[in-house]
């Protein structure tokens, strides 16, 4: 089957899941998840029946941000910013292991109060798929499930693998963009979340990107920046002249220390350990 023809059918099976919404608004980040089901409610409603609504805190990197609207202005379909206030949560600040639930929940409870009623919106989705759905460390989700928030791709039976197809077969800018998931995820949980820390790890980040290094995070340990890489970065991150650049990248966002994990990236390096043992 060709890209396009798989394109169709993914379409039109989204389609089924959005039937009887005439207006719907994406919560959207710019990752390739959220793009893709853009992409996809755009197609099966049309680009002017999809509103992408792009919470706005310091846990989103500059970065993002602007990737978020150079997706958005891709794919054809307006965005809207909706400042969010999960870091005036307590819940949020201590930052337990459903940290991700209390942002979530910040941002739905936003969009319905802010954005819902001012562009006549009938359902808002999110981009959860079918490899999240399966996930104990998606604290999110139950924040979707009470809000009512609709889940076209898991919905829809698609897992990672499709979506990057589909991301691909719509030449979405962020097709093979890595995960990037917020700043606050890589606080260790129950260390406080501050706009002093993510504001550290956001200037550390982006440093490291402007060396060349693409997929990448820095997780904040006090003084010492434990930075997480692709295995096949490790030499180059602590061979000169790279190393010292590396070094001087991190301290100069206010760490005293660098160190570079042997293990690489790792996906809820945090909140994986404490979910699974609660869910065992």
């Amino acid at each position: 089957m060709s890209n396009d023809e798989y394109a169709a059918r993914i379409t039109a099976r989204v389609a089924e899941t959005l039937a009887g919404v005439g207006r719907l608004g994406v919560a959207f980040s710019g990752g390739v998840d959220s793009s893709v089901l853009l992409a996809l409610a755009a197609r099966a409603l049309g680009p002017g029946r999809v509103v992408a609504v792009l919470g706005v805190s310091a846990s989103l990197a500059a970065d993002e941000r602007t990737a978020a609207h150079d997706v958005a202005r891709h794919i054809g379909v307006p965005v809207v910013e909706v400042a969010t206030r999960e870091d005036e949560r307590a819940a949020y600040q201590a930052n337990g292991p459903d940290r991700c639930y209390h942002c979530r929940d910040e941002l739905f409870t936003r969009i319905s109060a802010d954005v819902v009623a001012a562009y006549r919106l009938d359902a808002v989705a999110y981009g959860e798929n079918a490899d999240d759905a399966g996930r104990p460390d998606r604290p999110g989700a139950r924040a979707a499930a009470e809000h009512r928030v609709l889940r076209p791709l898991a919905d829809a039976g698609l897992d990672k693998a499709a979506v990057r197809r589909i991301a691909r077969a719509f030449a979405l800018p962020c097709a093979d963009k890595p995960a990037a998931p917020c700043l606050a995820s890589r606080i260790p949980h129950f260390s406080v979340v501050s706009p002093q820390k993510l504001a550290q790890i956001e200037q550390a980040e982006a440093a490291l990107r402007r060396l060349g290094f693409t997929d990448l995070r820095v997780r904040h340990h006090g003084d010492v920046a434990r930075i997480e890489l692709p295995t096949g970065d490790l030499v180059r991150a602590v061979t000169d002249p790279l190393r010292r650049a590396v070094h001087e990248a991190v301290t100069a966002a206010g760490f005293r220390f660098a160190a570079v994990d042997l293990a690489g990236v790792q996906s809820g390096a945090f909140t994986l350990p404490l979910v699974a043992v609660h869910h065992d």
